[in-house]
C-alpha cells in the first residue's frame, strides 16, 4: 500500500499538477516523465537499481529496476525519450537462467 501512495506522489511530481482519482485503479496508471527524473526517484523512493535492459526492436528500451528489499519497476522509453513506468511490485527473486529444454527453462 506504502508502494501504491508512493507511486501517486512521483506521478504528481512528474506531471507537475495534483489529478483527481480516476474510476481506475492507481496500478493500472502509467506513470510517464523524463527518463533521469524516474531513475533518480527510484533510486530514492525505493533504493532500486538497474538490473538489466532489452531493446524492442526500434520502438523502445525496457529497463528492470530492482532493489535489495524485492521491489522492482519495469520502465520503458520510446524513441522520442518519453520514460514511463509500466509496472512495479514487490517480491523480485533472483533466478539463473536455464537452457530451454532443461528443468524451469
Amino acid at each position: 500500500m506504502a508502494r501504491i501512495f508512493s507511486y501517486r506522489c512521483i506521478k504528481l511530481a512528474a506531471v507537475g499538477a495534483v489529478m483527481a482519482l480516476s474510476s481506475f485503479p492507481v496500478q493500472a496508471q502509467v506513470i510517464c516523465g523524463g527518463h533521469d527524473y524516474l531513475v533518480s526517484r527510484l533510486a530514492a523512493a525505493f533504493e532500486e537499481k538497474r538490473l538489466g535492459y532489452g531493446v524492442a526492436g526500434e520502438v523502445a528500451i525496457f529497463e528492470v529496476f530492482v532493489s535489495a528489499k524485492g521491489t522492482w519497476t519495469i520502465l520503458m522509453t520510446d524513441v522520442k525519450g518519453q520514460s514511463c513506468i509500466l509496472a512495479a511490485g514487490d517480491g523480485w527473486e533472483d533466478t539463473l537462467a536455464t537452457a530451454v529444454r532443461q528443468p524451469g527453462g
